[in-house]
């Protein structure tokens, strides 16, 4: 009997889930442990600021070169090389002694681990249709957020037991068992994997685009792509307020214990776990039946609605509600990340991987840029609260400017391949 239609992309979808919860757990580990490494390596909250962003400037710095790399040499062999060199600097986290030595770790972490996601995303683009994308993302978001959530619990029992070094240690090693599998498994092309039936290939090339011609770099000036490129920044800057400065947050402005505070962060990123999902899933619906405009569209409305959720949360003296306000802001910002990412599909083609990179890098500026932002406000102003509403407003505008794309317009149709 033949096997399952969707067998071989179904396991890859299974990598690609562990893989995204590995990388949040290793990159969210830092989050919970920073009041403990602030207290050790005596950092002041802009210092921290520095820490939580050195990964992210390094990140979205070789995000287009190593998206390059996946288009170029596959992504089995730069996804293993990834997993492998992230592994090495997030154990090496565990070690460091001063200010200097914690940014180095976190700055050649952001290196090794930038392009992870392009390739993921370049793997989608051979082995699902279109019609399959945005499901496909948001499941692997899903493991993002629920990697990140698991994070703060984990690393707090950890700590409580062996402190936040071994923390580092024990996560660095998650990724090597991965990088054995992969490597073992995954193919470039699902034509050259056995467990992809005749009947299951066959699925994949009907629904997907035709090949297009070879790209260059100027390419990546289309003005479609760069107003993409500023919507994920907005998407990103509030992203990594919840990943970097949350569980500070519900103990510094609204009195949580630190097991309360790690339950917490938990459940927002929870809720923006079932949002990637939701979205992936509400996207590819909207597409079939509406088009690619429309389908892509969802950041419209979800985002504004973030942006009034988290400026609800800055202005409430309920810390319960803000918390609730927190998950809101969270789950409708994720609703609107597979539309972005299967986007770069539907204008980019087979340079899947460097208009992700160029995506990611602009988003991950964005994320840089914000944990920063609320570093030295709590040092000049000791305020939460005006970052919280610097973020709300950065997510409507977010959400105003993703009327402006046109997923239709390739980048082929722009003549610029």
């Amino acid at each position: 009997m033949n096997k399952a239609p969707r067998t071989g992309r179904r396991t890859l979808l299974q990598f690609t889930f562990a893989l995204s919860l590995i990388t949040f757990l290793d990159r969210v580990a830092i989050s919970s442990a920073a009041p403990a490494i602030r207290d050790e390596l005596h950092l002041s909250p802009a210092e921290m600021g520095w820490v939580f962003s050195a990964f992210t400037f390094a990140y979205a710095i070789f995000e287009i070169p190593t998206g390059w790399l996946g288009d170029r040499f596959g992504p089995r062999k730069v996804l293993t090389r990834i997993v492998l060199w992230w592994s090495a600097w997030t154990a090496a986290t565990g070690i460091a002694w001063s200010l200097p030595s914690l940014l180095g770790a976190r700055l050649l972490f952001g290196m090794g681990e930038a392009g992870a996601y392009p390739n993921i995303s370049r793997s989608f683009s051979r082995w699902f249709p279109v019609s399959e994308r945005g499901f496909a993302h948001g499941s692997v978001f899903a493991g993002s957020r629920v990697g990140g959530a698991i994070a703060p619990p984990l690393v707090v029992l950890v700590m409580g037991r062996f402190g936040w070094r071994v923390a580092f240690f024990s996560f660095g090693c998650l990724g090597l068992v991965w990088c054995f599998f992969w490597w073992r498994w995954y193919r470039d092309s699902p034509s050259q994997h056995p467990a992809v039936t005749k009947e299951e290939l066959a699925e994949i090339t009907a629904g997907s685009e035709s090949k297009q011609s070879a790209v260059t770099w100027r390419s990546l000036l289309s003005l479609n792509l760069l107003i993409l490129c500023i919507v994920y920044f907005c998407v990103i800057y509030g992203l990594y307020f919840y990943l970097t400065w949350l569980p500070t947050y519900f103990r510094e402005a609204r009195g949580y214990t630190a097991a309360q505070a790690a339950g917490l962060s938990s459940m927002v990123l929870l809720t923006g776990g079932i949002a990637t999902i939701t979205g992936g899933w509400l996207t590819d619906k909207l597409v079939k039946r509406y088009g690619l405009k429309i389908g892509r569209s969802v950041g419209a409305i979800s985002m504004p609605i973030s942006g009034i959720a988290l400026i609800i949360a800055a202005r409430t003296n309920s810390p319960f509600f803000a918390a609730v306000m927190f998950a809101t802001a969270a789950a409708c910002t994720d609703l609107c990340m597979s539309s972005c990412w299967a986007i770069c599909h539907d204008i980019g083609g087979e340079a899947a991987g460097r208009v992700t990179g160029a995506m990611n890098t602009c988003g991950n500026l964005g994320g840089a840029l914000s944990p920063l932002v609320v570093g030295y406000t709590l040092q000049w102003w000791s305020s939460w609260q005006t970052p919280l509403l610097v973020g709300g407003a950065v997510y409507i505008a977010g959400g105003l400017l993703t009327l402006l794309v046109n997923p239709r317009r390739t980048l082929v149709a722009q003549g610029e391949l």
